[in-house]
């Protein structure tokens, strides 16, 4: 039976050469004491660059469980007439994760100084033509579980503002508590502002790393 040359070749070069997949392996002899030989094991462990960014209901804490999840919260203020232009007021109870305005917030990252960031489309609208300024709602941060606090980027009507998040050996693991206010200083025209993704009702928190 022929076998054809190629594979001769194939078959020599097995029988001579170890397969590379073998583990290394060495032997010392002699008579001397003491005697010692030495074999080598080489480890890797790819680590992807990431960043994570939760705000309000959704999974995942500065402790891990890190994962996407589809829920936005809607803060929600409606004063009564006698409350109207009275001062700081606070949402409703049912707004928020945690209640009356609060949201948990998280960023997690591995590649250093995070860029945290707001983004809105303009100032809450009506609809009629009538408007309401960001300014007028607070982002007040508070200890959540992380030694130090996220801060939160202010609110701006059509533009993005930013905070830096610093990293400690390029990491990032922080959280807080963000309560939302209306500072009611004012007395609006009657009507509802924003909403849930209209009438530039939305906020859009932006977590960067480079």
């Amino acid at each position: 039976m022929r076998i054809s040359t190629v594979i001769k070749a194939l078959l020599a070069a097995t029988a001579i050469t170890p397969l590379l997949c073998q583990a290394e392996s060495n032997v010392n002899t002699g008579g001397g004491s003491p005697l010692a030989t030495t074999a080598h094991v080489d480890f890797q462990i790819a680590i992807p660059k990431f960043v994570f960014l939760r705000i309000g209901t959704g999974p995942g804490t500065v402790a891990g469980g890190w994962a996407a999840g589809g829920s936005i919260d809607l803060i929600s203020f409606a004063p009564t007439p006698a409350q109207v232009g009275t001062g700081p007021l606070a949402a409703l109870a049912a707004s928020g994760d945690l209640g009356n305005g609060t949201e948990t917030a998280v960023v997690v990252a591995n590649n250093g100084t995070v860029t945290l960031s707001s983004t809105t489309t303009g100032a809450l609208s009506d609809g009629t033509g009538d408007n309401l300024s960001f300014a007028t709602i607070t982002t007040a941060a508070a200890h959540n579980t992380s030694a130090t606090t996220l801060a939160a980027p202010a609110l701006a009507d059509g533009v993005t503002t930013s905070v830096p998040i610093a990293a400690v050996g390029k990491i990032v693991q922080q959280d807080a508590k963000w309560t939302y206010s209306y500072s009611n200083a004012t007395i609006p025209p009657a009507g509802t502002y924003g909403g849930v993704n209209v009438n530039n009702g939305r906020v859009t928190y932006t977590a960067s790393v480079l």
